[in-house]
């Protein structure tokens, strides 16, 4: 029986750092009445992450990009409006240049509190913020086989969103250092492969049976079949400092996604490549962003990135016009040409101490660059009360 085309709609999850404007360091604890604030906004577009540092935003189900800019644009801006009202400011990026996990207050929700328990210190440890994607595919199989396909693009995307390459107050020497904590968790980390819908709640039958793991929810691999929704959610990517960068990623997962089911509706399929293979291009999308190569297993050789994304570009594009959503793939090349927000940290940082800055001025000074660039880009104005009616 053939398949229907899945609608491949779009759902954008963003989470954002609470600094404090003078100090630059994280607010362990908002003032009271930030988060009643957000929601009168927003509603339940916005909630808390793990710790009180945390915001997380989501947009609604989203026909298309256009439809996923407009909706998150009001998300980022009526959050950091909000934050401003509360003498803060909002971070878009994946860690924090010097903060430390060891002053952060977790939030008092029962999942986080059972977090907490199982997970101790790994817990503990979560400063870290993410962006995630969700595309519509409706139907079950091909969401299993579209996720077998698509792990191959992971560290492609994950190489465009770098914005972590601090840990503590330090360069880690990586441009994405957030896959390295989250990693610690169970069911992290790359996905499986299955060969069908069966397989895979066999095996959730079996983590549930077993008592490891009851909650889907609570499988935190780089791209998963939603256990909420009728979706592929791809949650590898650092959040986006720059928005259009953001944008631009969930354009290229959609087209991505286009893409693959084009193959498969013409018999053909994307080559599946071993996850230790995959692995290795992850870790060079976390060490060297952009900046460096990945190794393309068609060819059998490393090719640097600017190449891969022209390629990546190519092989989507007709998708990409159909869905209206070419420029946002192009937007890629823009990423390149001006580097991750990883890449302009660095050199951010690296200023600031030519100027003659201490190691913490210059943290500071990277601070004050990802408060700008955060709202970056957005359209001016936020959310009403009456918006999310």
């Amino acid at each position: 029986m053939p398949l229907h085309p899945p609608s491949l709609t779009l759902g954008l999850e963003e989470e954002y750092l609470l600094v404090d404007p003078a100090s630059r360091d994280l607010v362990a604890a908002p003032p009271e009445g930030f988060m009643a604030r957000c929601q009168e906004h927003l509603g339940d577009r916005v909630t808390h992450e793990l710790m009180q540092a945390q915001v997380e935003v989501g947009t609604p189900v989203c026909a298309d990009v256009a439809a996923a800019r407009r909706e998150l644009g009001v998300l980022r801006a009526t959050v950091a409006e909000v934050a401003r009202e509360f003498g803060m400011a909002t971070v878009a990026a994946s860690t924090h240049p010097f903060a430390s996990w060891r002053a952060q207050r977790r939030v008092e929700k029962e999942r986080y509190i059972v977090l907490a328990r199982d997970m101790q210190a790994l817990a503990e440890r979560l400063v870290t913020c993410g962006m995630h994607v969700h595309a519509g595919i409706e139907d079950e199989e091909l969401r299993i086989d579209l996720m077998n396909q698509a792990s191959y693009f992971l560290p492609h995307l994950l190489a465009l969103s770098t914005s972590s390459p601090f840990w503590e107050g330090r360069p880690t020497g990586l441009k994405a250092y957030r896959p390295t904590v989250f990693g610690d968790l169970p069911r992290s980390g790359l996905p499986e492969h299955f060969a069908s819908a069966e397989e895979w709640h066999h095996m959730l039958h079996q983590l549930a049976q077993t008592g490891l793991c009851d909650d889907a929810t609570k499988i935190w691999w780089d791209l998963r079949p939603s256990a909420k929704f009728p979706t592929l959610e791809m949650r590898a990517c650092d959040v986006c400092t720059r928005f259009e960068d953001a944008i631009a990623i969930a354009a290229l997962y959609q087209a991505i996604l286009a893409t693959l089911y084009g193959l498969r509706a013409n018999n053909q399929t994307w080559r599946h490549y071993r996850r230790t293979l995959i692995e290795e291009n992850k870790w060079l999308a976390q060490r060297h962003g952009i900046s460096g190569s990945l190794a393309d297993y068609g060819a059998m050789r490393c090719k640097p990135f600017a190449q891969l994304v022209e390629e990546i570009i190519s092989l989507v594009e007709d998708e990409a016009v159909r869905l209206g959503c070419l420029d946002e793939v192009r937007h890629a090349r823009q990423i390149l040409e001006r580097g991750t927000s990883a890449d302009r940290q660095l050199a951010v940082l690296e200023q600031a101490r030519a100027n003659g800055a201490n190691e913490r001025e210059a943290g500071c000074a990277v601070v004050d660059w990802l408060i700008e660039e955060t709202v970056t880009g957005l359209t001016d104005g936020a959310a009403t009360p009456e918006d999310k009616e």
